[in-house]
């Protein structure tokens, strides 16, 4: 071996190294442990799964690919914000503020959420304070939509410091040209600076999307009623069961629903790019 190819193979080892111990090997355990049996492979776990918690598979990806779609929108809102915004005092106040979210772990904010979103919550009693709504009317919003809204405040910041940098990145003269041909603020943010920012965009809302997939405490804490998360249904099985083979198999349906929407969004940017390169 070359001695540059030496030293490139030890400057990729690490990062090779966590990847196989820290992904490839527990992937492989799940797999593993989800077709096997007392007698040798088995398809009994999955049907297990897919009969038992099959409601909850099936809500998962759509509860999570909804806040994912809210987490986009909010972020692209905030970052063109932050790159287009009028008063330098709201842009500074945003940029402070929206940021304190990724300091917060996810069992903290399902601990305050609870005190939040809860029928006799913060925000029902502000809103029959207030008088927009009457005390007999309030609900508990501690189901589906307060997992929603848990992730969507949780990992918003995330995605939008990503796409804020990335619009950040945009050259100041094509925002001034734009500006000067008559374009408005929001025609420059979609015509002008969140194309060039939708790489970042794109990796932020996996990265969210992988993450909420695999957190347990806020669907737990939130939502005690069905549909809820995959990830209660793996934690009772162990927990309470002791049923290993049947977690795996939701372990499993879990990373198969994160790799789908992985390589659905990447495919659909790597083509793109390719009519891009094209054209």
């Amino acid at each position: 071996m070359r001695p540059g190819s030496l030293a490139s193979a030890l400057l990729v080892a690490p990062a090779l190294l966590l990847v196989l111990l820290l992904f490839a090997l527990p992937l492989s355990a799940t797999l593993w442990g989800a077709v096997q049996g007392p007698d040798g492979p088995t398809l009994r776990h999955l049907g297990i799964a897919l009969s038992t918690y099959g409601r909850d598979i099936a809500a998962t990806p759509l509860l999570i690919g909804f806040a994912t779609a809210i987490i986009g929108m909010i972020a692209v809102a905030i970052g063109g914000y932050l790159r287009l915004g009028g008063s330098r005092v709201a842009v500074a106040v945003l940029a402070w503020l929206y940021r304190w979210p990724l300091f917060i772990p996810f069992i903290v904010a399902a601990q305050c959420m609870r005190g939040f979103l809860g029928r006799n919550g913060m925000m029902n009693n502000a809103l029959v304070a207030s008088g927009v709504l009457d005390a007999a009317a309030t609900q508990s919003f501690l189901d589906w939509r307060g997992v929603v809204f848990t992730f969507v405040w949780k990992q918003t910041p995330l995605v939008t410091l990503l796409v804020a940098g990335a619009m950040a990145a945009v050259p100041e003269r094509q925002v001034l040209a734009a500006r000067g041909m008559g374009a408005s603020r929001l025609r420059v943010l979609f015509r002008v600076v969140l194309p060039q920012a939708k790489d970042s965009l794109l990796v932020g809302l996996i990265l969210s999307f992988v993450t909420m997939m695999s957190v347990l405490s806020v669907p737990a804490m939130l939502s005690s009623s069905s549909p809820t998360l995959i990830t209660v249904a793996m934690a009772w099985r162990v927990n309470a069961l002791g049923d290993y083979g049947t977690a795996n198999a939701l372990g499993a349906v879990a990373t198969l629903f994160s790799g789908l929407f992985a390589w659905a969004f990447l495919r659909r940017s790597l083509a793109q790019r390719s009519r891009e390169l094209g054209g």
